[in-house]
């Protein structure tokens, strides 16, 4: 499969009237995070399906893909590295973790990410050194904040929560809440393997925390618990 196939089946799946919505939806206007992002209007399974489909391109036709001022041929690009990372030797996964790094200015939205932060980053080292991701909680580029404790998803899914838990403390005083409601997300998730672990933080720090990160991180609480961390009663 080559680049320039799926360059005409990302033409055929165009949808001006998703694309209109999407638009909306990922804050593309004057001054929003997503500001100058163009949409074709394809859905995420779709993009999937591609994915899979031409999961064999070489890194430079994913970096003309990641290049591309359309947000859907970026997430494509993203997705097919996603596909590769699965069945491939240690040396791949160095390289395709090299190329994700070197590329973080194109993955400039939540959901490019959130889709692969964890897949691609946060597995490749999972074993090593974890240093790259504490210099990214002081970026002052947001996704890049968000690359930092996405990237932890993939040691919470592995029961190993120390590095989730010192990002999350980093990004406490973050402005953003698109940073707040990632690391909400992740303490939740930490709750669901571990209660006793999110409660010891949220004990330690809720009273200060964006309240946005405490709602997102206490969404599965009981309702009784839920209020009493709201209100302070805890």
């Amino acid at each position: 499969m080559k680049l320039n196939e799926l360059l005409v089946e990302i033409k055929n799946n165009v949808n001006p009237s998703k694309a209109v919505l999407l638009q909306r939806f990922f804050k593309t206007g004057p001054g929003q995070y997503g500001e100058g992002d163009i949409f074709h209007g394809i859905m995420v399974p779709v993009q999937r399906s591609l994915a899979k489909k031409y999961k064999d391109l070489s890194l430079l036709e994913i970096k003309k893909l990641l290049d591309s001022n359309v947000h859907e041929e970026r997430l494509i690009g993203l997705l097919i590295l996603v596909e590769q990372t699965k069945k491939c030797d240690d040396k791949k996964k160095e390289r395709i973790f090299n190329f994700y790094h070197r590329n973080r200015k194109r993955i400039n939205n939540w959901d490019l990410v959130d889709l692969t932060a964890d897949r691609i980053s946060g597995a490749y080292l999972f074993d090593k050194d974890k240093s790259l991701l504490y210099k990214l909680t002081e970026s002052t580029n947001i996704w890049e904040r968000r690359i930092a404790i996405m990237s932890t998803f993939h040691f919470i899914k592995n029961y190993s929560f120390a590095d989730a838990l010192c990002i999350s403390e980093k990004l406490l005083y973050d402005k953003h809440d698109l940073i707040h409601k990632a690391v909400g997300w992740m303490l939740r998730e930490i709750g669901k393997r571990d209660l006793k672990t999110e409660e010891e933080f949220l004990f330690k720090y809720y009273k200060i925390m964006p309240r946005t990160m405490l709602r997102y991180a206490i969404e599965k609480f009981p309702e009784y618990k839920r209020q009493a961390f709201l209100k302070g009663k805890i």
